[in-house]
Order: C-alpha cells, then structure tokens, then sequence
C-alpha cells in the first residue's frame, strides 16, 4: 500500500479531541480487565497518560491536544489530525502496540484492541484524503448477470456476517486475508477514506456509497467468481481504504450503525449500485461522488440523499436489504421502549443476560418480555460499553450491537 507518512510533521495544538481505548480477549464477546493502557505523543514518545481497563475492557476517556477544526475543512490545509501511539499490557499475553491513532478535533476516537497469545503491531497509515493512493479504476456501476461461472446465488441482497478483505491488488498471493464483520469494515473504510469532523449529512451520503459499493462486490460474488477466496479488496485501485486494526470515530460509528443495511440503487433494478466516488479535487470523475463536494454540499444544509443524488442522478433511490446474516432474529420494526411488551423484548433480555456473563457491569433481567425499568437500566449500561447513544431503548442500531455482541459471547461459549 502506497500512502504518504512524514514521521517530522509534529502534533499540534488548537483544539481538543477524545480517545476511549477498549481491550477484548479474542473476540469482542470476552473483555480484558486491568489491561495496563499507555498513551504516548508519536512525535516525541512523551508519556501522556497510563491507566488500566476496568471490568468490562474499558478506560475512562482521555483527552488530547488536536489541531484547529479548520484543518479538515479544506483539502489545502495542515494536517489535521494528531497522531499518538498506544500500547496494551497484560499478563500472558504479548504486548499490543498501535502506532499513529489518529485524533481529530471535536470528535471521539476508539481504539479496539483484541489481545491474542501472539500480537503483531498495526500501523495506521494517514487515511486516504490526507495520503497519496492510487486512484480508483473505473468500472460499469451495474454488473452483467449471470457471471459464466454461475455464482451468484443471491435473490436479493443481503448484508453478509463477515467480509474477508484482501490486504493488497487481488493478484497480489503475498498479503493477508482479513475476516471482519461487515459494520466493522465499513466503519474502518470510512475512518480511513473521509474525515470525521465533517457535517454528519456529508459522512452519511460517503457511508451510503460505501455501502452499497460493498454490496455490489458481495451481491455478484465479484472476486470469488475470478477464483478468488476474498470478498474485497483493500487496494483504492480497486476497492475502498481498509486499514486493519486502526482506530474508528464515534461519530461515523453511530452512522453506520443507523444505515448499515440501506444501499444505493435505481427502480427495477434488484442490484446495489456500484458506487464509486474520487477525492474531488486531485481526481473528479462524472457520475462519481466527490467526497469533498459531498462535504461542500453537507455545509450548505444538503441531506444524504440529496448529496448521492447530487452526483448519481435524480433517479436513485434508497432500498433496505431483506436479511442480515449471522442475526439470530431481526429487528421488529419498531422501537423498544419502557412499557413494551413481547417476544421481541423476551429475546432482548435474553441477549443481555447472555453478555452480562461476561460483561457483569451489565445487570442479570427478569426475562419475562415486559420492557421495566431494569430493562432499561440494562441497557444504557450496554450503550455505555460499546459506546453507543445512551438512551435505554433498543432502537435498530442497538438491537444489532446487542445481537451481535450475544453471538460473539455465544460462540465463546
């Protein structure tokens, strides 16, 4: 992967930004308590904070020095983020270190860190807007079916459990596979494409294209009907930025998950669109997205669907995939809320008291299917960990956290 790195540009100061750092064994489904946490200054290895993980892997917030929100707001400015270096320590395990997260003015960073007998450092590259990557090779936004190997099976399309993403160009047999679920990846691809300081409209509309981009690779099984065992590729010749291991932003992640089962497509066409989409100003295609024109337009009061109109006609619409795989039951439609009654919320219940096995911050429920104040409580407490809204309701994006952190706790198991 080609991006540009100049280990002499120094952090600086002129806002402030948060870092939250959450420490799992193996998978999600399993905290790491008193995991020893270091926070250093990537230009000069000062030491700035050192804490340990409570019960459920978490750290109490920490803020950092960033730069002017001015920086992110223009493609001819400073670099406008701040870069630190983390380190995870515990006992039995190899130390975890990832180097250059990335800390944007006014907005929230996580760093996921999942410790394993063997640990190998993540380096996190400057996301794409910032760095110097090879431009998108231009392909037809609908793809001919069938494909002569006849592997699209799919009647409809529906979002995958997990995406195995190819860490170079498709022919290249010397990198690694990545296996990610699919929210996770598309909150890694738009931390490392598109700054999280921009209007949310603007963020929305680049994760929509994302997205739907994604679906179209999975919908008409693109590389695996190549011969390929991958879903995607992390080459931005090809495919999107994927930086594994790197730090997301809270303010992309509570967007993808409100709309990670929306894409993008025309009437009468059963297909995600394959969208494709330039920086805007060193490549501008017709028909792309420009992500700093989605920027401009998101700043002059534009909605997401009137930005991806903007750029891939008037005629598009928004469509909701029919399934989500790996999801032991969908969401009901409706939110849960204090005084909602059901199977819905019997299986809400019965998924908290799963996870509060292992996460026993959160309180053992009756599971009776009344939505109480217990249930509630339940919940904001589940919000809290996985850095959610905090509201006590399980609306669609927390019916999904909550389904698929049950099913990592139920695979330990």
């Amino acid at each position: 992967m080609i991006y540009r790195y100049n280990p002499f540009i120094q952090n600086v100061t002129g806002d402030f930004g948060n870092l939250v750092t959450s420490v799992f064994l193996n998978s999600i489904g399993k905290p790491a308590p008193d995991a020893l946490i270091r926070v250093y200054d990537q230009t000069n290895s000062i030491l700035i904070e050192e804490t340990k993980t409570d019960s459920s892997g978490q750290i109490p917030l920490i803020t950092l020095p960033a730069p002017p929100i001015e920086y992110s707001m223009s493609p001819d400015m400073p670099r406008p983020f701040n870069q630190y270096n983390v380190s995870v320590n515990l006992p039995g395990y190899v130390e975890a270190n990832i180097y250059n997260v990335q800390i944007y003015p006014e907005t929230t960073a996580i760093q996921e860190v999942i410790l394993k007998p063997t640990y190998d450092s993540i380096y996190i590259p400057y996301p794409v807007l910032w760095g110097d990557f090879p431009p998108k090779i231009p392909e037809s936004e609908v793809k001919k079916l069938p494909f002569p190997s006849n592997l699209v099976v799919l009647p409809k399309p529906v979002v995958p459990s997990i995406i195995i993403v190819h860490n170079g160009a498709p022919s290249d047999n010397t990198v690694a596979n990545y296996t990610v679920g699919f929210k996770d990846y598309i909150k890694n691809v738009a931390c490392s494409e598109i700054y999280a300081t921009w209007p949310k409209e603007s963020i929305r509309a680049n994760v929509l294209a994302m997205i739907s981009f994604t679906l179209n690779r999975v919908y008409t099984e693109w590389y695996r009907s190549k011969g390929y065992d991958f879903t995607i590729t992390s080459s931005t010749a090809y495919d999107q930025a994927f930086n594994y291991g790197r730090n997301i932003f809270k303010e992309v992640s509570d967007i993808v998950d409100e709309v990670f089962t929306t894409y993008i497509t025309r009437p009468g066409l059963d297909q995600p669109l394959f969208t494709q989409y330039s920086d805007g100003r060193e490549v501008v295609r017709e028909g792309w997205l420009s992500q700093w024109g989605s920027k401009d337009l998101g700043d002059s009061g534009y909605t997401a669907l009137q930005i991806l109109k903007n750029y891939y006609g008037s005629d598009i619409i928004l469509r909701q995939a029919e399934k989500v795989e790996g999801i032991p039951m969908s969401f009901p439609g409706q939110t849960l809320v204090v005084g909602s009654r059901g199977d819905s919320v019997k299986t809400i219940q019965e998924q908290l008291n799963a996870i509060s096995n292992n996460f026993p911050a959160i309180p053992k429920v009756i599971v009776d299917g009344i939505y109480g104040d217990a249930t509630a409580t339940a919940v904001k407490k589940f919000q809290e960990i996985f850095k959610m809204p905090i509201t006590g309701e399980v609306n669609f994006p927390t019916w999904y956290r909550i389904s698929s952190v049950f099913t990592a706790v139920k695979n330990l198991a």
